[in-house]
């Protein structure tokens, strides 16, 4: 049995209204008790920092964490959870230290009464020059940390299994470590590993490409999936590749000659069985290289819904409908498989795999962490399927030179129990996505969740942390993880990671879990 993640995003902009209506006293407060803390994080930008941990510098930026409160300002007006084009692109254009002008309004109307202004671009909390050693401010104390987090970790609500890993991203250096080495089920802090495997495969500008081909000969049109999950049939495509606009440009490439044809679907890009091995579950589709709106049934665009049986032929059908708009009619569609001597007719793009990567971590999107994870093997040589998948996510790791021992990948999502992950892995791997080296990797931070503003953290920390922490949660019956970063009172930038098994109650497992992050932000 499988506990869902907490499902608060929907497509409707009203509850996004009423949204941003209820957080706004939050805000308010939030940013007045953050005021001095922005303030000393602007002047400590202009320090240095020099080498440490022996020849390689860890020069870690902390601009992609301390956007919890920038992020928070924007994020409660904007038309989704994720933010594809804001902070991530700031970072990588180096905005924030080249430019005063401000941030991105993350999808909000400039124009729109009552709108807020493009939230400030972050500073940097520490900055590199000269290789001199001069830490602005020293990372918490271990042992003054280690005093703080050992009892919160004690907590009966976390099971008889704990393993807990606390680094410092400005350097590198681990602050903190309870069974560290220890593998545990990792639940979907599992898409963490996912996303910095498929971005470092693909690369953060990737594009998911579903097309159609024409056999004239045997006047056959198949529809050719390219494993894109987030394919979309509403009339708002939303940025989304749209099989409305691939039917339009269908039938225009068959230029009036051809009025009717043989409809059939290709899903041959994935192999294995579709099946998750956890069986049919409201968490997750069926996984197929086609498939429109993650195969839902009611319209949503996250959380746990039941799924149509057959992803691509449902597909199919729509797509022949949008056809017959155009004038184009189909026989009955079945499976099929394109050959070399198909004309190609047209074709969809994805979102860029960063934005793709952004939505899975903020929404918890388990269709989306598969598909990754498939067009992780496929572009390694892996077969694409579960197995595959999960040697290509290893191997891209361990190319990263990330400690694998005891790590098991069994599927992209983490609803596969028999995954094991490490703290000391997780930690490690929020370092990497923190890398000013590894742009590419950046939207693994920029996805994740903002404490009390989005995502699978919309509903927790009421108060605290809310816009200060980070993470990525995870959740299985009987398994409660989270992991992420947090802001310290003196600008520092901290990344964490928490696992527990065999607890017994969820919600008290993850008030203790919020609990430990939130100690983060008031440590010293």
């Amino acid at each position: 049995m499988v506990v869902p993640e907490l499902r608060p995003w929907q497509a409707a902009r009203p509850r996004l209204a009423r949204v941003a209506n209820a957080v706004r006293p939050r805000l308010a407060r939030a940013r007045a008790a953050a005021a001095p803390r922005v303030a000393r994080w602007a002047s400590a930008a202009k320090p240095q920092v020099g080498k440490v941990m022996g020849a390689k510098p860890w020069p870690y930026t902390a601009v992609a964490a301390t956007a919890g409160l920038v992020l928070a300002a924007g994020v409660v007006t904007a038309t989704g959870p994720w933010d594809s084009s804001g902070q991530r692109t700031a970072e990588r254009d180096r905005a924030a230290a080249q430019q005063d002008t401000g941030g991105t309004d993350h999808g909000a109307d400039p124009g729109m009464a009552g709108a807020p202004k493009p939230a400030p671009s972050a500073a940097s909390v520490l900055t590199g020059l000269d290789g001199a050693t001069n830490l602005v401010k020293s990372a918490p104390n271990s042992k003054a940390l280690a005093g703080v987090l050992d009892p919160l970790l004690a907590d009966p609500a976390l099971g008889s299994r704990r393993t807990a890993v606390v680094v410092d991203l400005a350097t590198g250096k681990r602050l903190y470590g309870r069974g560290a080495d220890e593998a545990l089920t990792p639940a979907s802090t599992t898409k963490i590993a996912t996303a910095v495997a498929a971005l470092s495969a693909l690369g953060a500008d990737h594009r998911l490409t579903t097309r159609t081909v024409y056999e004239p000969d045997t006047k056959e049109l198949v529809l050719v999936g390219g494993g894109d999950p987030t394919l979309t049939a509403h009339e708002d495509s939303a940025g989304q590749a749209s099989l409305r606009t691939l039917a339009a440009r269908t039938a225009a490439a068959l230029k009036g000659e051809v009025r009717e044809v043989t409809l059939s679907y290709d899903t041959t890009l994935y192999a294995g069985s579709e099946l998750h091995p956890i069986g049919v579950n409201d968490n997750i589709a069926a996984v197929s290289a086609l498939m429109v709106d993650e195969a839902r049934t009611d319209g949503s665009t996250s959380g746990p819904v039941r799924r149509v049986p057959d992803p691509a032929a449902d597909a199919t059908r729509r797509f022949a409908e949008f056809l017959n708009e155009h004038g184009i009619r189909t026989t009955s569609p079945g499976p099929s498989k394109a050959t070399e001597r198909a004309q190609p007719l047209a074709k969809v793009q994805s979102p860029p795999l960063s934005a793709l990567v952004e939505r899975m971590m903020t929404n918890s999107d388990n269709d989306i962490a598969e598909a990754l994870a498939r067009h992780t093997a496929l572009a390694t040589g892996e077969r694409a399927d579960f197995a595959g998948a999960g040697r290509a996510i290893q191997a891209q790791l361990k190319k990263l030179g990330l400690p694998l021992k005891g790590a098991r990948f069994e599927d992209g999502s983490g609803l596969d129990r028999d995954g094991r992950l490490t703290a000391n892995l997780l930690s490690r791997l929020l370092l990497q996505a923190a890398d000013p080296s590894r742009p590419e990797l950046r939207p693994t931070l920029t996805g994740l969740p903002v404490a009390g503003f989005t995502g699978t953290l919309t509903g927790r920390y009421a108060d605290g942390a809310a816009g200060i922490v980070r993470a990525k949660t995870g959740t299985l019956t009987g398994v409660n993880a989270l992991a992420g970063t947090a802001v310290t009172r003196d600008g520092h930038v901290l990344g964490f990671a928490f696992l527990a098994s065999e607890t017994t109650d969820v919600t008290a497992a993850q008030r203790a879990l919020d609990r430990a992050a939130t100690a983060l932000t008031t440590s010293r």
